[in-house]
C-alpha cells in the first residue's frame, strides 16, 4: 500500500513562489513515475508534471512549463514541485500521485487513470 503525504501549500500573492513536497511510504518508490496534479473548484483534476523513476526525465503540461519544476530524491522517498511566478489561476488543491506500474517514463499525456495512489492534497491559493 502506497501512502503519499503532501505539504507546503498556503496563501501567497501573485508572482510569489512555493515549493510543495510529497513524502511517500512505498518500497517501490524508486521504480515509479511520480506526478503532480491539481484541481480547482468545479473543475476536473489536471495533470501538471511527472518525473521518471530515476529522475532522468520529466514532462510538463503546457500551462506550467517554464514556471514549475518537478524533482525527486529516491533516498528520501520524496518528490517536490517548485512553483514560480504564481498566478491567481494556479489556485487549486494540489495532489501527488504514484504510477500504477513500474519502470515507465513520464509523458505529457498521462492521466488520472495512470496513477494508482494519491495523497490527500494541499491547498494553494494565489491572491491578485
Amino acid at each position: 500500500q502506497v501512502q503519499l503525504v503532501e505539504s507546503g501549500g498556503g496563501l501567497v500573492q501573485a508572482g510569489d513562489s512555493l515549493r510543495l513536497s510529497c513524502a511517500a511510504s512505498v518500497l517501490t518508490f524508486n521504480r515509479k513515475v511520480m506526478a503532480w496534479f491539481r484541481q480547482a473548484p468545479g473543475k476536473e483534476r489536471d495533470f501538471l508534471a511527472a518525473i521518471g523513476w530515476n529522475g532522468g526525465s520529466t514532462s510538463y503540461a503546457d500551462s506550467v512549463k517554464g514556471r514549475f519544476t518537478i524533482s525527486r530524491d529516491n533516498a528520501k522517498n520524496t518528490v517536490w514541485l517548485q512553483m514560480n511566478s504564481l498566478k491567481p489561476e494556479d489556485t487549486a488543491v494540489y495532489y501527488c500521485a504514484a504510477d500504477k506500474y513500474l519502470w515507465r517514463q513520464p509523458i505529457s499525456t498521462m492521466r488520472e487513470a495512470d496513477f494508482g495512489s494519491w495523497g490527500q492534497g494541499t491547498q494553494v491559493t494565489v491572491s491578485s
